[in-house]
């Protein structure tokens, strides 16, 4: 996910580096403090910066090949390139900070036997909520419908879902629209989509084209978790690829599992977002020629560490004005 500010005033946030353990429990790896005698990195002021040009947000996640999350990096461990043009890190942190988040749920006739579990993945991917954030749910069947407009009380999604009757085709497409639409409503920068359905589109106005170019100018990190299983319709068989190629340009991910991962797949999204690095640059380039700019990204490798891998958006279409 990436966040393009104009003269906007943004968290400056820095993380903490930990005491050297691997944390077992909640998956992930923390990089040690500097041994005595030597010279710890100064950390950046907890403070807010206004920023009186353009900033670019870009959330990374950083795992090793267990897939555990490599937390206490420090901002001098990253590079991030533009179009091949190392760009300067202005701001950088890890830190949990608010999320607004939009739940897009699949409700048409076929999700009948996985309504049970896929209202109790909502749940579990909320049970890593902190009290800031803020959340809104689209229901999609034969069309979109905005179900709960952005809230702070995260039951009232809850209680509308156990409410919620299978019926109709897939407008998928329709739906991402739709709460990308919403999305522009956010209160805070960090912002993602969490799709759950279990089959490709049917129903949609929107073409793929249409929501492809959406999802690439969209400050928005998008996840899905698609439930699929035997042989289906070409539209069924058609779904996880339509997932991948809506999700990893964002920076994030498409899961497919069976009914009884459900649970745990949304737990897992929940936690991801909750271990990313928050890096901004200001683009060299200060044409505003409303193009696509490709962002890469480069970490160094720890020592005593396994190979790590980090997972970033891709790029983001420049200003026009």
């Amino acid at each position: 996910m990436l966040f393009l500010f104009r003269t906007i005033l943004f968290a400056a946030l820095v993380g903490e580096t930990a005491s050297a353990v691997r944390a077992q429990d909640s998956g992930a790896i923390t990089i040690p403090r500097p041994k005595p005698g030597e010279r710890a990195p100064v950390a950046a002021p907890r403070a807010n910066i206004r920023v009186d040009t353009n900033v670019v947000l870009v959330p990374v996640n950083v795992t090793d090949p267990l897939n555990r999350f490599v937390t206490g990096l420090e901002q001098g461990d990253f590079r991030i390139f533009e179009e091949s043009v190392e760009q300067k890190i202005v701001s950088f942190g890890n830190e949990d900070a608010a999320l607004s988040v939009g739940i897009v749920f699949d409700t048409s006739g076929s999700m009948g036997g996985n309504l049970s579990q896929s209202r109790l993945s909502v749940a579990e991917f909320f049970k890593t909520a902190n009290p800031e954030d803020e959340a809104f749910l689209v229901e999609f069947a034969n069309r979109p419908e905005l179900a709960v407009p952005f809230t702070h009380d995260l039951s009232e999604i809850q209680h509308r879902l156990l409410s919620t009757r299978p019926r109709g085709s897939t407008a998928l497409l329709d739906g991402v629209t739709l709460a990308m639409q919403t999305m522009k409503k956010a209160s805070n920068p960090r912002r993602a989509l969490i799709v759950i359905t279990d089959g490709g589109d049917n129903h949609s106005r929107y073409t793929f084209s249409e929501v492809r170019n959406r999802v690439r100018e969209a400050d928005v990190q998008i996840y899905a978790i698609g439930i699929f299983g035997g042989m289906g319709s070409p539209e069924e068989m058609a779904g996880p690829g339509l997932l991948s190629a809506l999700t990893e340009p964002t920076g994030g991910h498409h899961f497919v599992g069976s009914l009884r991962d459900l649970p745990d797949i949304a737990s897992k999204i929940g936690v991801e977002l909750r271990n990313q690095y928050l890096i901004g640059y200001t683009p060299s380039n200060t044409e505003r020629d409303g193009k696509y700019r490709r962002i890469t990204l480069r970490v160094i490798q720890p020592r005593g560490l396994p190979k790590i891998r980090a997972h970033w958006r891709t790029g983001y279409y420049a200003p026009t004005q």
